[in-house]
């Protein structure tokens, strides 16, 4: 999914728009009494802030992102939930490692092991983009942290987005990335700037490698799951709806119950401004991260 975050980012540049203004800087983070820490984990020094008070909720940003590109999404989220914001391999405050590559796997791997850091067994767990992806293999990798999942526009497979998309891939270049607001916000927190090139080569190779994750390993993930995309995204509404019916869902409710997954197609929504939807999303996700789970059969 960073192949979608990078290719928005272009588009912005073309159309003039900006999906991001500025976020909270670490004066207004303190007098929020907001938790900002580090935990040295894989490696990493990996930067992640704590909000809010109430049942873990792991927060996931998309490629290129921070933690305060997420706009109001984290903050609202903290009304209810004690949300962990984590920022990524080579992200935002998170330093890089030379000669090893961003991964889903590795990113899923260091979300766990950070959860052991700061003391957290299980935690519901919410992507977008990248970070949907990685949130699958967090369930995929480690199911015994994850409560509940929401992914939203996130693939499990290279054809679940737009072959357009893809093809555009071999045109970005960290020049071209460099002009955007994502380029801003890492020359603004990024530890060691100069890595610039490094992160979007690197993300290009994790763009460029087939993604095929099989069928069975989203089947087999135990985790009740919400699947989001905007009906403008570069998620395919057939793979929203296929991995929807991979966890249980595409059921008559009406005879069967409601099953433990559930699916949103937001209108008028693009990649981009998905994010952006929090009057929306926040409601539904906590519905759903409230709704108590139900006995259903095995997805299909």
């Amino acid at each position: 999914m960073r192949k979608q975050i990078i290719i928005a980012a272009a588009l912005v540049i073309t159309i003039g728009a900006a999906p991001f203004t500025g976020g909270i800087g670490r004066a207004d983070a303190q007098e929020d009494n907001i938790v900002q820490d580090y935990a040295d984990v894989n490696g990493l020094h990996m930067y992640y802030e704590i909000h809010g008070e109430g049942e873990p909720l792991v927060v996931l940003h998309g490629a290129y992102m921070s933690i305060d590109m997420m706009g109001e999404l984290v903050t609202r989220l903290a009304e209810t939930r004690r949300v962990i914001a984590v920022e990524l391999q080579a992200h935002g405050r998170t330093n890089d490692l030379p000669d090893r590559p961003i991964t889903y796997e590795g990113m899923a791997d260091d979300v766990a092991a950070l959860m052991d850091a700061i003391g957290i067994d299980k935690a519901d767990v919410f992507g977008y983009s990248m970070g949907g992806a990685a949130a699958l293999q967090v369930a995929i990798r480690h199911p015994e942290r994850v409560d509940k999942l929401v992914v939203a526009s996130a693939a499990y497979r290279t054809d679940g987005a737009y072959a357009e998309v893809w093809e555009g891939i071999a045109e970005i270049t960290p020049e071209v990335m460099a002009g955007t607001p994502y380029g801003a916000e890492y020359m603004r927190l990024a530890p060691n700037p100069e890595n610039w090139p490094s992160l979007v080569e690197k993300l290009l190779q994790l763009d460029t490698t087939v993604m095929e994750w099989t069928p069975e390993s989203i089947q087999a993930i135990s985790a009740p799951t919400f699947v989001i995309i905007g009906d403008g995204d570069i998620v395919r509404p057939e793979h929203a709806v296929d991995m929807f019916r991979l966890r249980g869902g595409g059921v008559p409710a009406d005879l069967t119950g409601l099953p433990n997954a559930r699916l949103a197609v937001l209108p008028g929504t693009t990649h981009v401004t998905v994010i952006n939807r929090a009057d929306w999303l926040v409601p539904m996700i906590v519905e759903f991260l409230d709704a108590p789970v139900t006995e259903s059969a095995p997805a299909s």
